[in-house]
């Protein structure tokens, strides 16, 4: 569809969640999904609120600067009779270039106020810095013996071409628990870190609405720890922040990417029994003989098809590879597994 002819439409089943079009979601909310191209994702959700009578917009979260989304995402404003220049508000969830830098370029252009969370303040920092775009993830992969994708991926760009001015502190950083006038409604800001340490999920308990960004995703499990200052146990974190949003009042899941479902904590129970599996696998791996997180992870299936880990492309077997290190981490403190370093590599067994 091209960008100039979207228009607004009732969410359906029947088509590709990632279709460009503008979907009404709830009153004076509207689900934009703006292209990442070359990425398996291929899409972002971009939720657009009403604020006022004047045509006054806040978004959840902005897309991707560069991708073509600006012109989509003009397109879907205009499909409701509003412009970028309408936009008063950004509300990111995380610091993710998908996620932040087309908000970015909204203030630029036209002086829109960005907020992202307070915790993402050194991520951001080191993300437009001078340093490899991966260059905390190669280290941590050196840790988890894998220094063959280490080699392959100190080739790459870990950047994809984009330039480091993507990259802008945000207008105001937002604290857990700050609440947002957005129209008549009002967002809760909740801490979820995991994804990312100052990953944020926006709550509208009353109209039982809950903007989850990466935290909760209908079809797959976000990345855990992917960002330029890991956290000392993501896993760990993220867990925690999936039992603190079940434990709010239910509400229809938002996400960033994936299709609008009824029941986030639906989908939380499946996330919390996926990373029970996920532990025990891990532990039978290390039982196996398995003592690396390299090892483990090549002796795992991924994605939903039961892949093998050979036959990921290199940025997903980093994925990979840092997220076995997590359950690695996560059975250490549990002490179901010990962990000992040799010449930097950590290396598992049973106790």
């Amino acid at each position: 569809m091209r960008a100039g002819a979207l228009r607004v439409q009732a969410e359906d089943p029947e088509r590709l969640w990632s279709d460009p079009g503008v979907y009404a979601v709830a009153p004076g909310v509207h689900r934009i999904p703006l292209p990442l191209p070359g990425d398996a994702l291929k899409a972002v959700n971009v939720y657009a609120l009403d604020l006022d009578a004047d045509g006054g917009t806040l978004l959840v979260d902005a897309g991707q600067m560069r991708s073509g989304a600006d012109a989509l995402l003009a397109a879907g404003l205009a499909a409701l009779d509003r412009r970028p220049a309408d936009v008063r508000t950004v509300l990111v969830t995380h610091v993710h270039r998908d996620h932040y830098t087309l908000a970015v370029e909204l203030r630029r252009e036209h002086g829109t106020a960005v907020a992202l969370g307070a915790g993402e303040r050194e991520s951001l920092h080191v993300a437009a810095g001078p340093t490899h775009a991966l260059a905390p993830q190669l280290e941590a992969l050196r840790r988890c013996g894998a220094d063959a994708l280490v080699r392959e991926l100190s080739e790459l760009d870990g950047r994809d071409g984009m330039p480091r001015d993507i990259w802008e502190e945000p207008d105001d950083w937002l604290a857990d628990g700050a609440v947002l006038a957005a129209g008549e409604r009002e967002l809760r800001a909740v801490e979820t870190p995991g994804h990312t340490t100052g990953h944020l999920v926006y709550h509208d308990e009353p109209g039982a609405l809950l903007f989850a960004g990466d935290h909760v995703l209908p079809h797959i499990t976000p990345s855990i720890g992917f960002e330029a200052v890991r956290a000392p146990h993501p896993l760990r974190d993220y867990l925690g922040s999936l039992r603190r949003v079940r434990a709010m009042p239910d509400a229809r899941l938002l996400p960033a990417h994936g299709r609008v479902t009824p029941s986030a904590h639906a989908r939380i129970d499946e996330l919390l029994g996926h990373h029970d599996a996920r532990l025990a696998a891990t532990e039978r791996a290390v039982a196996s003989g398995r003592d690396t997180a390299a090892a483990v992870a090549d002796g795992l299936t991924w994605t939903r098809r039961e892949r093998a880990l050979t036959e990921l492309d290199a940025f997903n077997r980093m994925l990979a590879v840092l997220e076995t290190e997590s359950h690695l981490d996560l059975l250490a403190l549990q002490g179901r597994l010990v962990v000992e370093q040799v010449d930097g590599v950590g290396h598992h067994r049973t106790p």
